[in-house]
């Protein structure tokens, strides 16, 4: 049978399935990006998007799978609509489905509106320049590669180490100085387990976090397909979050190498021919559409301020992910195996860690007024003594000078009491007081990059003289 209604599009021409695919043939006007019904022959009914479209030919991606389509009865009903999803500012302390179907056992939301989870591009010069520190209570964030509002920073991680632990900590901690009440937390869970997703929720519930977040959970047994969909339905609700209602929005997203694994199977079962790795040529351009949804506009009170994070295989940064990752984001923070092994607690690698927008959020008025000094120093003094580690491997500490051994117990130290924090939440002031007696195992004329009036103003040596 062919077309049953020219008004609704409705076709019973699949002509074969392949994954999460569905093929529809002779089809008329129907568009790219489209939403579709499918109706199976025992009466259910599942929910796809148009993925490609050929002349007579469209490609439809099934959220729930193609397990039960016949090719023969099943009947699909094309909307005319695009993917949307329904917001509303009372989804702050709700859990959701990757496509923002109710999870937590309450009610659907009823909507303040009806948006389309693509977003609407923003104009470049409607972009207003990120300014505002934001603190995430983590020293090694705050002091060496701070966050600022607006910004996209990416966490790269590797397999068992403990990226989930830090994403979680950073949405209960983190908040805009001076804001109060006004920042909110959209976290994104795509490809978990569900030892995970009670992770997450156990953590949240617990600390009282949940009340600010909207937690969009896709677990790893759900449809690989709504894997796409959920980054893109969580930067909906935090636009509508913040250009709306007037929210700073801190976006998480975990983990993107799943995210990318579902773009990978899904371009394969498309028979699309691949790029680096498997992964299909467009993952740049498909990342991008993801992580330049961050930042502020003119005229506007909210942000959106985005961390993605991501395990790299093998723990390998040149891998396509991380690699079209840093391209497009503004930095990123490195957590390493090695200082997991020493017992860092997070392990994270100051060395390899960038923030390139970190000089726009700090300073007099936002942190205060040595914050570059000392992180350039901290930075410098660290891989001082994390060169001399090596050093000793090879001719022994005997051979060191005094001089040495003091930067090398610096590089200890920076360690046990910088990195390491475990679920402290620390303020701007806190860290800077830890950095400060940090520098006092060193000679004073070793501080060679930060200014004098500020060792005279900050040192633990001068306190109490005038």
């Amino acid at each position: 049978m062919q077309q049953v209604s020219l008004l609704t599009k409705e076709y019973r021409t699949v002509d074969y399935a392949s994954g999460p695919l569905i093929f529809v043939k002779n089809i008329r006007g129907v568009s790219f990006g489209e939403i579709a019904t499918i109706r199976l022959p025992d009466g259910g009914e599942r929910t796809g998007q148009v993925l490609d479209i050929s002349e007579d030919l469209a490609v439809v991606q099934v959220y729930e799978g193609t397990r039960g389509i016949d090719t023969k009865t099943t009947n699909v009903r094309f909307t005319g609509e695009p993917a949307q999803i329904n917001v509303s500012s009372d989804m702050l302390g709700r859990i959701f489905s990757g496509v923002g179907k109710a999870r937590d056992g309450g009610p659907e939301v009823i909507p303040e509106a009806t948006l389309d989870i693509a977003g609407t591009p923003i104009n470049p010069s409607a972009r207003d320049k990120p300014a505002d520190f934001i603190q995430t209570g983590m020293s090694t964030i705050d002091g060496l590669n701070t966050l600022v509002r607006g910004q996209k920073l990416p966490i790269f991680s590797g397999s068992g180490l403990p990226a989930n632990k830090l994403a979680a900590q950073i949405a209960r901690q983190a908040r805009v100085l001076g804001e109060g009440e006004k920042f909110a937390v959209v976290f994104v869970a795509m490809g978990i387990t569900h030892k995970e997703a009670s992770f997450f929720m156990r953590d949240f519930e617990r600390t009282g976090a949940l009340e600010r977040v909207v937690f969009f959970m896709n677990l790893a047994d759900d449809p690989t397909v709504e894997r796409l969909a959920a980054p893109r339905c969580g930067l909906t609700v935090a636009e509508f979050l913040a250009f709306t209602h007037n929210l700073h929005v801190l976006v998480i997203l975990t983990d993107m190498i799943n995210y990318c694994e579902a773009l990978r199977e899904i371009s394969t079962a498309r028979e699309e021919v691949p790029g680096r790795r498997g992964y299909p040529g467009y993952m740049y351009t498909d990342l991008a559409s993801i992580y330049e949804r961050a930042g502020r506009l003119k005229g506007q009170n909210g942000s959106i301020t985005q961390i993605p994070i991501l395990t790299m295989p093998d723990d390998d940064i040149t891998h396509p992910v991380p690699d079209l990752t840093g391209y497009i984001t503004e930095g990123q923070i490195v957590l390493s195996r090695d200082l997991f092994r020493r017992g860092a607690d997070p392990p994270v690698d100051a060395l390899p860690c960038l923030s390139r927008l970190m000089n726009l959020g700090i300073g007099p008025g936002k942190t205060r007024e040595d914050h570059r000094g000392v992180a350039d120093q901290l930075y410098a003094s660290y891989a001082y003594g994390r060169d001399l580690r090596r050093l000793v491997a090879i001719v022994g500490e005997e051979a060191l000078t005094d001089l040495d051994r003091k930067y090398l117990k610096f590089a200890d130290e920076i360690e046990k009491r910088f990195i390491t924090q475990g679920d402290e939440d620390r303020t701007i002031e806190t860290t800077f007081a830890i950095a400060w007696d940090l520098f006092s195992i060193l000679p004073e004329e070793e501080l060679k990059r930060i200014k004098r009036e500020f060792i005279r103003k900050y040192h633990p040596a001068y306190k109490g003289k005038p």
